[in-house]
């Protein structure tokens, strides 16, 4: 079972959840922040969206669908389902359709996040399926705000902070994950996983201050970062310092703006400073921060 949004259901114990649930198979389901309201998509049915109350174990509705659903996401004003090639949008009040866009890039993994602020209603999905393109849709109006060229190959995970006014990327590559303003497109920062391998993200997430960003994948390990402060701590950054490492390391950050732009970004991207090691690896996972 794989739950596509951040905020866990806290209107009622899990337990009560999952006895609502044993009797089929679920591949989805989508917390409406902390009510009791869910949206399940079980295995034997993947075109039909259910709209359940777990409370009441109540059905509340069906909505069937032309193809397989691949993810579902919610905020107070929309609730978006993703196809492999269209996203459709519904008012969340009664659930009508108000804006269907068609003809996307193939998306057979649902890599899609709305934002949970419905004042910044921003949805985003890739732009291409070769390229790290992302488009910033506002599903509040129905009209495309941009695209951002995020990475050279294809995207594996995208995520919107609290406020929508930030989304993390990551490329299937898995060794550089950037930030970027939903406003306008502007880079804010790059935090590096590692060098030795590339892996699969499964999942990004800020913390509620947006100071944090976490992102798991089918290693043992989540890696945390710390945004925006990168270069205020690391060695060097401080005027006047007349430790021998942090000159050298002033020396080398300053011979490194006249290499090549690539060059310059690896001095430049961020490190994790904490990380949680999991029990074991290349199970699906997704993490989260509070």
């Amino acid at each position: 079972m794989k739950r596509t949004g951040n905020r866990p259901p806290m209107g009622y114990p899990l337990p009560r959840l999952a006895s609502s649930l044993t009797h089929e198979e679920i591949c989805y389901f989508e917390p409406y922040f902390l009510t009791s309201l869910i949206f399940v998509v079980s295995v034997n049915r993947p075109r039909v969206l259910q709209v359940r109350n777990y409370g009441r174990n109540l059905q509340i509705r069906e909505i069937t669908f032309r193809n397989p659903i691949l993810a579902v996401k919610c905020n107070r004003k929309r609730v978006v389902v993703c196809l492999e090639e269209a996203l459709i949008i519904h008012n969340i009040s009664d659930m009508q359709v108000v804006y269907t866009v068609k003809e996307t890039a193939p998306n057979p993994r649902g890599i899609i996040d709305l934002s949970a602020n419905e004042e910044n209603c921003f949805l985003a999905y890739p732009g291409a399926n070769h390229i790290g393109e992302v488009i910033i849709y506002d599903a509040a109006i129905g009209q495309a705000r941009m695209m951002i060229p995020a990475h050279d190959s294809p995207l594996a995970a995208i995520a919107f902070n609290n406020s929508g006014t930030k989304i993390a990327t990551a490329s299937e590559k898995g060794t550089v994950i950037r930030v970027f303003s939903t406003l306008d497109g502007v880079s804010l920062s790059e935090c590096r996983r590692g060098l030795k391998r590339c892996v699969s993200i499964f999942s990004l997430a800020f913390s509620p201050d947006s100071k944090y960003l976490c992102a798991s994948s089918n290693t043992e390990t989540v890696h945390i970062f710390k945004l925006g402060a990168a270069s205020e701590s690391e060695p060097g950054a401080a005027e006047g310092s007349s430790s021998p490492v942090q000159g050298w390391m002033e020396y080398f950050r300053r011979a490194a703006s006249n290499l090549h732009n690539q060059v310059t970004e690896l001095f430049s991207q961020g490190r994790s400073f904490a990380y949680v090691r999991l029990p074991c690896q290349e199970l699906r996972n997704i993490c989260t921060l509070t």
